[in-house]
């Protein structure tokens, strides 16, 4: 599936009193892999912007005034997320806003546009329980690159949220392709069960490799191949 990592920048924190995007970005990635297709945009609130959330964006109203309104990019942006996999950090967040701009304009909110909405603070959370999880936080964990970052920016941030959720996953999908494979490859699997079996035990340097192989994966989350070995009798 196609996945769409976004971000947006606010005039304040809450979109029930009246804030609005000011500013939304997104980056493509297919088959694990940024391509060149983006969307970025600062966007006119018609409102003022909260000292706060200026001090973390650095965005002024300023700035905006000569800035299209979301209701000039909105379907160009509906174009871009629709039928992808979305992701976002604090996704309750973003998509709170966004189906709050949508509504203006009579639009679908976002869960009737993406296919699939994925929250990786959520994911960070449940693999880093206790620990601190801001996207700073994680890019420390896996040692990406964010010194740039001095400021928070919607497409720096949603590039840097797409390495992330590389990292947090590494190694993962590999391991669950198995069980996603099409009924022609269980089919043939079928036909191979009456074949001769050969066993080739592996050598010590292989179970090393194994190991130490293992032992990566779970620095970067639960490792399910540990999980299921410490399960077996």
């Amino acid at each position: 599936m196609r996945q769409v990592f976004l971000d947006t920048e606010t005039t304040g924190l809450y979109h029930a009193q009246g804030h609005r995007v000011i500013e939304v970005a997104a980056v493509e990635v297919v088959n694990r892999r940024l391509t060149k297709q983006h969307f970025h945009y600062y966007l006119n609130p018609d409102r003022e912007i909260d000292q706060g959330a200026q001090e973390v964006h650095g965005i002024s109203l300023e700035f905006l005034q000569d800035k299209p309104r979301f209701a000039d990019i909105a379907h160009d942006l509906i174009d871009f997320i629709a039928d992808a996999e979305l992701i976002m950090h604090n996704a309750p967040f973003d998509v709170g806003f966004l189906n709050m701009e949508f509504g203006l304009i009579d639009q679908k909110p976002v869960e009737s546009i993406a296919a699939k909405i994925t929250d990786t603070l959520k994911i960070a959370k449940e693999m880093r329980p206790g620990q601190r999880n801001s996207l700073d936080a994680l890019c420390k964990h896996f040692g990406i690159d964010n010194s740039k970052r001095t400021l928070h920016g919607a497409l720096l941030d949603a590039e840097l949220l797409a390495d992330v959720y590389m990292a947090m996953t590494r190694g993962q999908d590999s391991l669950m392709m198995e069980l996603n494979q099409p009924q022609a490859n269980l089919e043939a699997r079928k036909l191979q069960q009456n074949l001769p079996l050969m066993i080739k035990r592996v050598s010590a340097e292989e179970e090393t490799a194994h190991r130490e192989y293992l032992a990566a994966l779970a620095k970067s989350g639960a490792c399910l191949w540990q999980k299921l070995e410490e399960e077996l009798p």
